[in-house]
């Protein structure tokens, strides 16, 4: 078998995996494990040691623990706690973008928004999303330690080196970055129990629009976003013939293999590794979302349509953001800096 087909199998092995451990142990929030088990599992590579996994336990528990601080300047001094969220979210994409450490800048993240919105609601929301990402984290890796010795990497392969951009760049993205993710976040800030989701595609956009230009930032932003809502209700539409946790995980196996496919490029696409990538993290958190208000009682449809109207929402101010902010520079540079423009 070929290196990329070995690694088709082992993301959505790992990632169903994770899905069913995450359903069948009644983790919190239990989407988050599959999310994260297609974040590890993606990088090419033998997983993290033990010691790594604990090192990395440690860094996910300070850096989502600022988030607990934060809440309550943002409750008892709103001015001060805003512009601390709007500082870090900066720094966070500063780093994950120059230095080319996107987990770290992702924690960051998580850690400056979903979390103080939690924390604002509830601290016992909040240590859940908190108990929600470590566990999900730590179940991820578990898996991938279990799968990847069936669909191992080629003996001295090389493994992809992190793009790292120049300062200039690297602030210019940041600051497009902290644009897109801080005014959904301030928006959520209205009831955090209910628009939880909303910064996670916030987030999600902030990563996506760290990387995509402004010529395509309407096809990778908004057409992600609505291929994900076509294919949770696909998704939906078949676990609803057997709900039960044996063909969730099958779905998701097969899910996982269709769009692990198209990531590596064994299916033939045009559209890019990370359109494919996000539509399958949008899909997880919708089908999520979905499962839950069926475990709740509620109506699922009318949540779903609610929750896809918002992340389309969301969705147009990024696209918006992203291009009306590289119209500005462009317009800048080709005004004050003539010689520094190359088209």
């Amino acid at each position: 078998m070929q290196v990329a087909a070995r690694r088709v199998f082992r993301v959505a092995l790992t990632m169903a995996l994770a899905l069913a451990v995450a359903y069948g142990a009644a983790l919190p929030l239990p989407f988050i494990a599959p999310l994260l088990a297609l974040t590890v599992a993606l990088i090419p590579g033998p997983p993290m040691a033990v010691k790594g996994l604990l090192g990395l336990s440690a860094v996910m528990l300070l850096t989502l623990g600022l988030g607990l601080l934060i809440a309550p300047l943002l409750e008892h001094y709103p001015l001060v706690g805003v512009l601390t969220v709007a500082v870090g979210l900066y720094s966070s994409a500063y780093v994950s973008v120059s230095q080319g450490k996107a987990l770290v800048g992702t924690l960051l993240t998580v850690g400056l928004t979903i979390i103080p919105a939690a924390g604002i609601y509830s601290f016992a929301l909040a240590m859940a999303v908190i108990q929600a990402l470590v566990l999900g984290m730590g179940l991820a890796i578990v898996c991938l330690w279990l799968v990847y010795p069936l669909f191992p990497e080629e003996p001295g392969a090389v493994t992809e080196k992190a793009v790292h951009q120049s300062p200039v760049q690297a602030n210019w993205i940041a600051l497009r970055v902290a644009l897109i993710v801080l005014p959904p976040f301030l928006f959520a800030l209205t009831n955090p129990s209910l628009y939880l989701k909303l910064i996670m595609k916030s987030v999600l956009l902030g990563q996506q629009g760290s990387i995509v230009s402004a010529r395509t930032a309407g096809r990778e932003l908004l057409g992600s976003t609505f291929l994900a809502g076509v294919v949770a209700m696909l998704f939906w539409g078949l676990l609803k013939l057997s709900p039960t946790l044996w063909m969730f995980f099958l779905w998701m196996l097969l899910f996982g293999i269709g769009f692990a496919a198209k990531i590596y490029g064994l299916l033939a696409t045009r559209y890019s590794p990370s359109f494919w990538q996000n539509t399958a993290v949008t899909m997880l958190i919708l089908l999520g979302s979905a499962v839950q208000d069926s475990a709740n009682g509620n109506d699922v449809y009318s949540a779903f349509a609610t929750r896809m109207g918002l992340f389309v929402a969301v969705t147009l101010y990024a696209w918006a953001a992203v291009s009306l902010l590289d119209r500005w520079r462009t317009s800048w540079i080709r005004r004050f800096r003539p010689g520094a423009y190359q088209g």
